[in-house]
């Protein structure tokens, strides 16, 4: 669904894309920071797309688990402990993200595909085949994005290792970053 299409337009293909990071040593350093600018967007909207994916599997998890252990707490009370909890069901990299998600109607397209896809607007009315294939459906979703992330930050990571080769090796200064910055 969020797969890379070789040759396309969209800024996910261009970031996964080999020719992005090649000859990254030759790039002006305007160049190389926009690269990096632009990779960390997609990591940022891949960020949220999980988001939404991790909350709904916790929703649909509290579900099947309510359902097992007898527990008659109505779906609401269960969500708000979930959804609020210190503890994640699933784990990422932490990365201190400033961006902003930039495609957020795209990517809720996606989710509401898989979701409407797994009949989830109401969990309570699901049987319990229902739920369990839903909940794979979006675990096998989460994980596609999961691994594009993780290939999105291997590429900031070899913009980021230029830039800092650069600062290390005085090929590069805060000063001048600081003026094409204020003329801007």
């Amino acid at each position: 669904m969020i797969q890379r299409l070789a040759g396309g337009k969209r800024r996910v293909d261009r970031v996964l894309d080999p020719e992005f990071v090649k000859d990254v040593e030759g790039l002006d350093l305007p160049d190389l920071r926009e690269r990096r600018r632009d990779a960390e967007q997609e990591e940022v909207d891949l960020s949220y797309v999980r988001r939404m994916l991790q909350g709904r599997v916790d929703i649909v998890r509290a579900e099947i688990s309510g359902r097992g252990d007898g527990n008659d707490e109505d779906i609401v009370e269960r969500l708000i402990s979930v959804l609020g909890a210190e503890k994640r069901s699933t784990r990422g990299t932490s990365r201190h993200l400033n961006l902003e998600p930039t495609r957020v109607a795209e990517t809720r397209r996606a989710v509401e595909q898989v979701i409407s896809d797994s009949y989830l607007s109401d969990v309570t009315a699901r049987t319990d085949e229902e739920l369990s294939s839903a909940l794979a459906k979006l675990l096998s979703f989460e994980r596609e994005v999961s691994d594009i992330r993780r290939q999105v930050q291997d590429v900031i990571l070899v913009f980021t290792s230029e830039l800092t080769r650069r600062y290390r090796d005085g090929l590069a200064s805060v000063d001048a970053l600081l003026e094409s910055t204020d003329g801007a």
